[in-house]
């Protein structure tokens, strides 16, 4: 065939990512294996019936046409409410536009901030397609790591390290995956100090916004920000609607007409009966209260089931889907641990190394699973970890 273009080539580099380990470990369950799934961040729920009720509804009432390319007018309005309760600012539709879920919020957002050649700052431990959507820009980036030790907050004077000249935009993610962290009051204070100093864009990835087990602090809110950042916002967390593909993005009225033109040459606008869909479960908050309590029972749970283990500690973990644990005194090889905790105890886990060099010697565990399943989880890992230390010795 002929030659394809470098930009798509080389948005996934080749070489191992650390999701081998998630593979093996589903691939193991679907041949008929005991396996207890950590590794992934999806429900283990069906997404709330009024919302799927909602979607018959509109199905059956013949909403199978094309929507405006911003999304339905509905729709914008009750994104802009769940932007105003997320960020603190008051918002309104035309500073909003639906998404294929947060993922393309995330490339609407790279894609508006940055040309080929510019430079943004990500800040790690990070989700696993931050890179990647970068490169699909042709855009650099450095990678600044936030100390474990420091429970993953992140610091402003290393940001201001590696700011470039060409330095355009900062990305960073609160509550994070997967370290659990939710970033302070004056961490994100001094960061945005940082933004306005150099005139920098701040991505600000918060879909976990309502799994923050505390008060959501978003960037938007802080002094002078609003014109700077763009929020990207989901559905699939808060309203467990991870298959359903819907997310938006906030910011600047300016900035949203802009990429209403990125719609028009990639998505053309999103499925009517799915908006109707995800416009009610917003403006009825459907199942958020609901899933937003099951996390944070699933998290105490599980962590008092570890309570006391020796050699792993606890790092960030104070909301989101996920808990991370160090296991460095244990084994520094992360990757090493997770394959041996597959293979002897059937635990499938994600290497923290997967998601940057901050999270290195640790393993991220999601709490997608049912309560009594994360105690069994929980007793094999104490075992493993137990067992790992005398073999070692």
């Amino acid at each position: 065939m002929p030659r394809p273009s470098s930009r798509i080539a080389g948005i996934v580099p080749s070489g191992k990512d650390g999701w081998e380990v998630h593979f093996a470990a589903w691939t193991r369950k679907q041949a008929g294996e005991d396996i207890i799934m950590l590794s992934v961040g999806d429900h283990d729920f069906d997404t709330p019936s009024q919302t799927i009720e909602a979607c018959v509804s509109a199905v059956r009432a013949s909403n199978h046409h094309y929507t405006p390319l911003p999304g339905l007018p509905r729709l914008r309005k009750a994104m802009a409410a769940a932007s105003t309760a997320c960020t603190g600012v008051l918002t309104e539709p035309d500073q909003v536009i639906a998404t294929q879920g947060g993922q393309a919020a995330l490339y609407a957002a790279v894609q508006a901030v940055l040309d080929p050649g510019d430079h943004a700052i990500v800040v790690a431990p990070y989700y696993a397609t931050y890179p990647n959507t970068f490169s699909a820009a042709g855009a650099e980036f450095t990678v600044v790591e936030t100390p474990a030790e420091n429970g993953f907050q992140p610091r402003a004077d290393m940001i201001r390290e590696a700011l470039k000249p060409n330095t355009r935009a900062i990305l960073i993610n609160t509550p994070n995956n997967p370290t659990g962290a939710v970033y302070s009051r004056e961490r994100l204070e001094e960061l945005a100090q940082v933004c306005r100093e150099h005139d920098l864009w701040l991505l600000s990835d918060e879909v976990y916004w309502t799994l923050g087990g505390g008060e959501h602090i978003s960037p938007r809110s802080l002094p002078g920000m609003a014109e700077r950042t763009l929020v990207i916002n989901s559905m699939s967390k808060s309203h467990g609607m991870t298959g359903w593909r819907m997310g938006w993005l906030t910011g600047p009225s300016e900035m949203i007409t802009l990429l209403i033109n990125l719609n028009l040459v990639t998505t053309y606008g999103l499925p009517a009966f799915i908006s109707i869909a995800c416009a009610e479960a917003l403006e009825n908050h459907y199942g958020v209260k609901e899933i937003a309590e099951r996390y944070a029972g699933r998290r105490t749970l599980f962590l008092e089931a570890i309570r006391g283990m020796n050699d792993v500690t606890v790092r960030g973990s104070e909301g989101g889907m996920y808990v991370m644990l160090d296991i460095s005194a244990v084994e520094r090889d992360d990757e090493k641990f997770a394959w041996a905790l597959l293979d002897k105890e059937k635990v499938g886990v994600m290497p923290g190394s997967s998601f940057g060099e901050a999270a290195a010697g640790h393993i991220r565990i999601s709490l997608c699973q049912p309560e009594p399943i994360l105690k069994e989880a929980a007793l094999r890992l104490r075992r493993f970890a137990s067992a790992y230390r005398r073999e070692a010795a």
